[in-house]
Protein backbone atom coordinates (compact mmCIF):
# COMPACT_ATOMS: atom_id res chain seq x y z
CA UNK A 1 0.00 0.00 0.00
CA UNK A 2 1.31 3.66 -1.02
CA UNK A 3 2.04 5.87 1.61
CA UNK A 4 0.12 9.23 1.77
CA UNK A 5 1.10 11.99 -0.37
CA UNK A 6 3.24 14.62 1.70
CA UNK A 7 2.06 17.97 2.26
CA UNK A 8 2.95 20.59 -0.22
CA UNK A 9 4.40 24.31 0.84
CA UNK A 10 2.95 26.50 -1.58
CA UNK A 11 3.42 30.20 -1.32
CA UNK A 12 0.07 31.21 0.19
CA UNK A 13 -1.27 27.77 1.75
CA UNK A 14 0.50 24.49 2.61
CA UNK A 15 -1.97 21.71 2.01
CA UNK A 16 -1.81 18.68 3.99
CA UNK A 17 -2.25 15.35 2.94
CA UNK A 18 -2.24 15.76 -1.31
CA UNK A 19 -4.58 12.86 -1.15
CA UNK A 20 -7.24 11.96 0.50
CA UNK A 21 -7.69 8.42 1.59
CA UNK A 22 -11.14 6.95 2.31
CA UNK A 23 -11.49 3.18 3.91
CA UNK A 24 -14.27 2.36 1.68
CA UNK A 25 -17.40 0.31 2.43
CA UNK A 26 -20.64 0.24 1.04
CA UNK A 27 -23.62 2.11 1.80
CA UNK A 28 -21.88 3.42 4.62
CA UNK A 29 -20.71 7.69 5.03
CA UNK A 30 -16.64 8.38 4.53
CA UNK A 31 -15.18 10.87 6.02
CA UNK A 32 -11.65 12.48 6.06
CA UNK A 33 -9.94 15.51 6.93
CA UNK A 34 -6.83 18.01 5.49
CA UNK A 35 -5.22 20.74 6.64
CA UNK A 36 -4.50 24.38 5.09
CA UNK A 37 -1.65 25.87 6.69
CA UNK A 38 -0.85 30.45 6.07
CA UNK A 39 2.55 30.42 6.74
CA UNK A 40 2.53 34.10 5.39
CA UNK A 41 1.72 37.27 7.54
CA UNK A 42 -1.62 37.87 4.58
CA UNK A 43 -5.09 36.79 4.66
CA UNK A 44 -5.77 34.28 2.92
CA UNK A 45 -8.92 33.26 1.09
CA UNK A 46 -9.83 29.65 0.10
CA UNK A 47 -12.25 27.38 -2.21
CA UNK A 48 -12.83 23.94 -2.39
CA UNK A 49 -13.54 22.19 -6.04
CA UNK A 50 -14.27 18.69 -6.32
CA UNK A 51 -14.65 16.70 -9.94
CA UNK A 52 -18.43 14.92 -8.31
CA UNK A 53 -19.62 17.62 -6.19
CA UNK A 54 -23.05 15.12 -6.20
CA UNK A 55 -20.86 12.62 -4.57
CA UNK A 56 -18.64 14.70 -1.90
CA UNK A 57 -19.45 17.22 0.52
CA UNK A 58 -17.01 19.47 1.27
CA UNK A 59 -16.87 21.41 5.06
CA UNK A 60 -15.93 24.48 4.76
CA UNK A 61 -16.02 24.75 1.23
CA UNK A 62 -14.85 28.68 1.24
CA UNK A 63 -13.05 30.27 4.25
CA UNK A 64 -10.45 32.32 5.13
CA UNK A 65 -7.26 31.46 6.65
CA UNK A 66 -5.66 34.05 9.50
CA UNK A 67 -1.90 34.88 9.06
CA UNK A 68 0.12 32.10 11.27
CA UNK A 69 -2.85 29.58 11.80
CA UNK A 70 -4.83 26.48 10.09
CA UNK A 71 -8.00 25.67 9.10
CA UNK A 72 -9.63 21.56 9.00
CA UNK A 73 -11.63 20.85 6.07
CA UNK A 74 -13.74 17.83 6.70
CA UNK A 75 -14.86 16.23 2.94
CA UNK A 76 -17.50 13.28 2.93
CA UNK A 77 -18.01 10.85 0.93
CA UNK A 78 -22.07 9.58 0.25
CA UNK A 79 -22.56 6.45 1.15
CA UNK A 80 -22.08 4.14 -1.98
CA UNK A 81 -24.31 1.42 -3.66
CA UNK A 82 -21.41 -0.26 -5.40
CA UNK A 83 -17.62 -1.10 -5.33
CA UNK A 84 -16.03 0.55 -8.23
CA UNK A 85 -13.78 -1.34 -10.66
CA UNK A 86 -10.77 -2.74 -8.78
CA UNK A 87 -10.92 -0.07 -6.13
CA UNK A 88 -9.93 2.50 -8.42
CA UNK A 89 -11.09 6.04 -7.77
CA UNK A 90 -10.70 9.12 -10.81
CA UNK A 91 -12.25 11.68 -8.88
CA UNK A 92 -10.51 14.65 -8.27
CA UNK A 93 -10.14 17.92 -5.74
CA UNK A 94 -8.78 21.63 -6.36
CA UNK A 95 -7.67 24.31 -3.50
CA UNK A 96 -8.01 27.61 -4.94
CA UNK A 97 -6.17 30.12 -2.82
CA UNK A 98 -5.94 33.91 -3.16
CA UNK A 99 -4.35 36.61 -1.02
CA UNK A 100 -7.13 38.59 0.28
CA UNK A 101 -7.61 41.74 1.98
CA UNK A 102 -6.91 42.21 5.45
CA UNK A 103 -9.76 41.56 8.08
CA UNK A 104 -11.66 39.70 5.33
CA UNK A 105 -14.49 36.99 6.68
CA UNK A 106 -15.87 34.09 5.60
CA UNK A 107 -19.14 35.93 4.33
CA UNK A 108 -16.88 38.38 1.75
CA UNK A 109 -15.63 35.72 -0.14
CA UNK A 110 -17.10 35.23 -3.35
CA UNK A 111 -16.46 32.96 -6.43
CA UNK A 112 -15.22 36.23 -8.42
CA UNK A 113 -11.96 36.29 -6.44
CA UNK A 114 -10.94 33.25 -8.08
CA UNK A 115 -10.89 34.14 -11.32
CA UNK A 116 -8.44 35.20 -13.56
CA UNK A 117 -10.28 38.81 -14.28
CA UNK A 118 -9.86 39.19 -10.71
CA UNK A 119 -6.58 39.88 -11.18
CA UNK A 120 -6.02 38.43 -7.49
CA UNK A 121 -2.69 35.95 -7.18
CA UNK A 122 -4.40 32.88 -7.07
CA UNK A 123 -2.55 29.68 -6.45
CA UNK A 124 -3.52 26.15 -7.52
CA UNK A 125 -3.19 22.48 -5.80
CA UNK A 126 -4.84 19.77 -7.04
CA UNK A 127 -5.73 16.43 -4.68
CA UNK A 128 -6.58 12.88 -6.00
CA UNK A 129 -8.55 9.92 -4.13
CA UNK A 130 -7.79 6.93 -2.70
CA UNK A 131 -10.03 3.78 -1.83
CA UNK A 132 -8.49 2.17 0.80
CA UNK A 133 -9.37 -1.40 2.36
CA UNK A 134 -11.25 -0.48 6.22
CA UNK A 135 -9.10 -1.74 9.13
CA UNK A 136 -10.20 -5.85 10.17
CA UNK A 137 -11.30 -5.60 13.54
CA UNK A 138 -9.55 -8.65 15.59
CA UNK A 139 -11.24 -12.49 15.61
CA UNK A 140 -12.99 -13.38 18.39
CA UNK A 141 -12.13 -16.83 18.39
CA UNK A 142 -8.42 -17.23 17.26
CA UNK A 143 -7.93 -19.71 15.28
CA UNK A 144 -6.08 -22.84 16.46
CA UNK A 145 -2.92 -24.08 14.14
CA UNK A 146 -2.61 -27.83 13.59
CA UNK A 147 1.05 -27.39 15.89
CA UNK A 148 -1.52 -26.54 19.01
CA UNK A 149 -3.60 -30.31 18.02
CA UNK A 150 -1.09 -32.33 19.69
CA UNK A 151 -0.78 -30.32 22.80
CA UNK A 152 -4.26 -29.41 23.40
CA UNK A 153 -4.83 -34.07 23.50
CA UNK A 154 -1.74 -34.08 25.83
CA UNK A 155 -3.41 -31.85 28.14
CA UNK A 156 -6.60 -34.03 28.03
CA UNK A 157 -4.10 -37.08 28.70
CA UNK A 158 -2.55 -35.86 31.60
CA UNK A 159 -5.48 -33.76 33.03
CA UNK A 160 -5.36 -30.57 32.10
CA UNK A 161 -8.08 -28.55 30.37
CA UNK A 162 -11.53 -29.41 30.19
CA UNK A 163 -11.91 -32.47 28.82
CA UNK A 164 -8.79 -33.92 31.09
CA UNK A 165 -10.25 -31.99 34.21
CA UNK A 166 -13.62 -33.99 33.30
CA UNK A 167 -11.41 -37.79 32.97
CA UNK A 168 -9.76 -37.02 36.47
CA UNK A 169 -13.26 -36.06 37.80
CA UNK A 170 -14.60 -39.47 36.68
CA UNK A 171 -11.52 -41.20 37.62
CA UNK A 172 -11.99 -39.95 41.02
CA UNK A 173 -15.41 -40.85 41.16
CA UNK A 174 -14.63 -44.58 39.82
CA UNK A 175 -11.87 -45.47 41.70
CA UNK A 176 -13.94 -45.58 45.07
CA UNK A 177 -16.62 -47.57 43.15
CA UNK A 178 -14.32 -50.41 42.31
CA UNK A 179 -12.37 -50.23 45.82
CA UNK A 180 -15.50 -50.83 47.54
CA UNK A 181 -16.99 -53.49 45.01
CA UNK A 182 -13.62 -55.03 45.71
CA UNK A 183 -14.57 -54.65 49.77
CA UNK A 184 -17.42 -55.99 49.23
CA UNK A 185 -16.10 -58.95 47.37
CA UNK A 186 -13.78 -59.97 50.21
CA UNK A 187 -16.35 -59.36 53.21
CA UNK A 188 -18.86 -61.59 51.09
CA UNK A 189 -16.38 -64.51 50.68
CA UNK A 190 -14.98 -63.91 54.32
CA UNK A 191 -18.57 -64.72 55.90
CA UNK A 192 -19.23 -67.74 53.48
CA UNK A 193 -16.16 -69.20 54.94
CA UNK A 194 -17.29 -68.42 58.46
CA UNK A 195 -20.41 -69.61 57.35
CA UNK A 196 -18.92 -73.19 56.26
CA UNK A 197 -17.02 -73.39 58.82
CA UNK A 198 -19.82 -73.41 61.79
CA UNK A 199 -21.77 -75.54 59.57
CA UNK A 200 -18.44 -77.73 60.04
CA UNK A 201 -18.12 -77.64 63.40
CA UNK A 202 -21.54 -78.33 64.24
CA UNK A 203 -21.59 -81.50 62.02
CA UNK A 204 -18.77 -82.71 63.89
CA UNK A 205 -20.35 -81.82 67.67
CA UNK A 206 -23.19 -84.41 66.28
CA UNK A 207 -20.80 -86.97 65.37
CA UNK A 208 -19.07 -86.54 68.65
CA UNK A 209 -22.19 -87.05 70.25
CA UNK A 210 -23.09 -89.83 68.53
CA UNK A 211 -20.21 -91.16 69.48
CA UNK A 212 -20.28 -90.92 72.95
CA UNK A 213 -23.66 -92.27 72.74
CA UNK A 214 -22.10 -95.47 71.61
CA UNK A 215 -19.72 -95.51 73.63
CA UNK A 216 -22.30 -95.38 76.73
CA UNK A 217 -24.14 -98.34 75.38
CA UNK A 218 -21.14 -100.61 74.80
CA UNK A 219 -19.24 -99.31 78.04
CA UNK A 220 -22.85 -99.24 80.56
CA UNK A 221 -22.21 -95.89 80.80
CA UNK A 222 -18.21 -95.28 81.44
CA UNK A 223 -15.83 -93.80 79.55
CA UNK A 224 -12.23 -95.59 78.70
CA UNK A 225 -9.30 -94.04 78.74
CA UNK A 226 -9.00 -94.18 74.82
CA UNK A 227 -12.63 -92.74 74.37
CA UNK A 228 -11.08 -89.74 76.61
CA UNK A 229 -8.45 -89.06 73.96
CA UNK A 230 -10.79 -88.84 71.60
CA UNK A 231 -13.09 -86.01 72.85
CA UNK A 232 -9.87 -84.71 74.15
CA UNK A 233 -8.74 -84.21 70.39
CA UNK A 234 -11.97 -83.60 68.89
CA UNK A 235 -12.30 -80.66 70.97
CA UNK A 236 -8.79 -79.12 70.51
CA UNK A 237 -9.29 -79.35 66.53
CA UNK A 238 -13.00 -78.07 67.34
CA UNK A 239 -11.39 -75.00 69.44
CA UNK A 240 -8.75 -74.14 66.46
CA UNK A 241 -11.73 -74.33 64.14
CA UNK A 242 -13.64 -71.69 66.09
CA UNK A 243 -10.18 -69.10 66.78
CA UNK A 244 -9.43 -69.42 62.97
Amino acid sequence: MAAPAPATAGELLSIDPLELRFPFELKKQISCSMQLSNLSNDYIAFKVKTTSPKKYSVRPNTGVVLPRSTCDVVVTMQAQREAPPDMQCKDKFLVQSVVAPAGITVKDVTGDMFTKESGNKMEEVKLRVTYVAPPQPPSPVPEESEEGSPSRASESENGDGPAGGFTRALRERIEPQEKSLEAGALISKLTEEKNSAIQQNHRLRQELDLVRREVSKRRGGGFSFIVVIIVALIGIFLGYLMKS
